[in-house]
């Protein structure tokens, strides 16, 4: 894993890697309500969403890890059609997991959809933490599976 993380993280993939661990990191806060804009900047862990937060840092960073290592699998490949898809689908659907927020936003959209929007609601906000630790879990496996993807298809030892 050192290995391939050491090949791939040049400095153009450092700098996307940043670039994506900020932009999630800022959009889940905001819209977990960890991070408040209004009337001034200010960050809020409330006692007991220690858990949430942790998480979303982790799923932040690991997104920021895998999406450049896609991208890079995505170029050495010339965009090899099907072999790069499952890589790429796992990361948006772990990024997409983790930010599933029950904020103001969230209720906002859900509420346009009666009530299957209310067991929907009902359904994030009961279950927040478990869904974010299955996007964790999928993004980890995201990056076993885009480590292994590397070494054997593009040859990187």
């Amino acid at each position: 894993m050192l290995v391939t993380v050491r090949t791939v993280f040049g400095v153009r993939y450092v700098a996307m890697a940043v670039a994506i661990t900020g932009a999630m990191l800022f959009g889940m806060l905001v819209l977990s309500e960890f991070l408040f804009l209004e009337p001034y900047v200010i960050g809020h862990i409330p006692p007991g969403t220690e858990a949430g937060f942790a998480l979303i840092l982790a799923i932040s960073i690991l997104s920021g890890l895998v999406i450049p290592m896609n991208v890079y699998r995505m170029v050495l490949l010339r965009g090899g059609g099907s072999k790069t898809s499952g890589g790429v689908l796992g990361s948006l659907v772990g990024a997409a997991a983790g930010a599933c927020s029950c904020g103001p936003l969230g209720f906002a959209i859900i509420s346009t959809f009666g009530s299957t929007g209310i067991a929907a609601a009902s359904f994030l906000t009961n279950y927040e933490i478990p869904v974010r630790a299955a996007a964790l879990a999928v993004l980890v496996v995201t990056i076993y599976t885009t480590d292994r993807s590397l070494k054997t298809e593009c040859s990187l030892r």
